[in-house]
């Protein structure tokens, strides 16, 4: 990929991946993603904020020398991950008179991490600054979005945030800059749900730490630059919040048929209480779907069959990703169907020990569902529209 322009003297030199499907073999990537790297170039000083994965580091290489750089003095490592950092020794190595710019946090992480020499890492601390000469950076720490050394740099004079894994997306794509707000936001909420959410107490105290920095264009270590930077303040402020809408999600998986029929019902009869569903079976679901989906949900209902003596494997793995990603959910409930006995209730509810959601009673229930298995699904789904609207999301 070329070296673009993002405003005069600081330049997008990092590299798509426009065939990657698969991130830390766990997140499905639909829409490929990029490993970006920045070029400042001030009138005394060239820093390089970031590198990229280790796959891509012939590209970077290569843009570097279409920008005919001759000289780094500064490798600004905002997040010690590989797909950021892999490329770093061999950066390291190419520019042997550059300063590794890192914090205490990440000092220690990259010279553990990708056997740096100590000797080169320059540590700064919060709000330091470097002049560039015309270009000043000033430095953010923000730990634990999403790694306890994660930090962002501004550039002051140009108003650009280099924000790391903040406000990012797993989105390759031609363009510099955001062309399609809306299918960016989509992937941008995918990203945020799969990786940000666990820690969005986290980013609500960082971004009310930057509010009052002015920022006209956002440059985030993954997808394309924004522009327009109100628009996915806007969204992270929204998904950030305790505000959640009225939906179900069901995430679900059934072997005989059983817990799928009483999915089925409470579907309907939600539905017919005005009340927006999304299931998911477990077996054809793509995890990014359902993790976007718990973004905003006010409930989610698990529904698994009992295998042997506790919850299906399907469903361990939805409680686990429920668990691990802590959404916003108010309120949890289980339903399923066992054949003649087993601890699915209590070893599920034994997984949530992250989320603190209000566990409404469950529905289990043994073999197929009759007329009186039926009426207590309908009761929860009663329960659920009352809690809905003691919390005032549903009329």
């Amino acid at each position: 990929m070329s070296v673009r322009e993002i405003v005069p003297g600081i330049y997008a030199v990092g590299a798509p991946d426009f065939d990657r499907r698969l991130f830390d073999s766990l997140i499905p990537l639909p829409h490929g993603t990029t490993y970006n790297s920045y070029l400042v170039k001030g009138a005394k000083k060239t820093a390089l904020i970031d590198t990229v994965d280790p796959s891509k580091e012939l590209d970077l290489v290569t843009n570097l020398v279409k920008a005919r750089v001759d000289t780094i003095d500064y490798i600004v490592i905002n997040h010690v991950e590989q797909d950021h950092s892999g490329s770093l020794p061999m950066i390291a190595e190419l520019f042997p008179k550059a300063s590794i710019v890192v914090n205490e946090k990440s000092k220690d992480l990259v010279t553990r991490l990708l056997d740096v020499d100590p000797a080169r890492c320059m540590e700064i601390k919060d709000k330091d600054t470097l002049d560039l000469g015309g270009k000043t950076l000033q430095f953010f720490i923000t730990p634990w979005v999403h790694w306890p050394e994660t930090m962002v740099t501004y550039a002051v004079e140009d108003r650009v945030l280099f924000s790391c894994d903040l406000f990012g997306t797993h989105y390759a794509e031609s363009s510099l800059f955001v062309t399609d707000e809306r299918e960016v936001y989509i992937s941008a909420k995918r990203y945020y749900a799969e990786i940000m959410m666990p820690f969005r107490r986290n980013i609500a105290d960082h971004m009310e730490k930057l509010k009052d920095i002015p920022v006209s264009i956002i440059a985030p270590s993954h997808g394309p630059v924004h522009s327009r930077p109100g628009v996915i303040l806007d969204a992270y402020r929204d998904w950030i919040s305790d505000t959640v809408k009225d939906e179900v999600v069901i995430p679900y998986v059934s072997m005989h048929g059983s817990t799928e029929k009483m999915v089925n019902h409470l579907c309907e009869a939600l539905i017919e209480r005005g009340i927006r569903v999304k299931p998911f079976n477990l077996t054809v679901t793509d995890i990014g779907e359902l993790a976007m989906a718990l973004v905003d949900a006010a409930t989610v209902v698990i529904g698994t069959p009992t295998v042997l003596f506790g919850p299906h494997p399907q469903a361990v793995y939805a409680a686990y990703l429920f668990n691990m990603l802590k959404p916003k959910t108010r309120f949890l409930s289980l339903i399923g169907s066992y054949g003649w006995g087993g601890n699915t209730i209590e070893a599920l509810k034994g997984m949530l020990t992250r989320t603190k959601p209000e566990l409404l009673e469950p529905v289990y229930i043994r073999g197929a569902p009759g007329v009186s298995d039926q009426k207590k699904i309908e009761e929860l789904a009663d329960t659920i529209v009352g809690k809905h609207r003691e919390i005032g999301i549903h009329q």
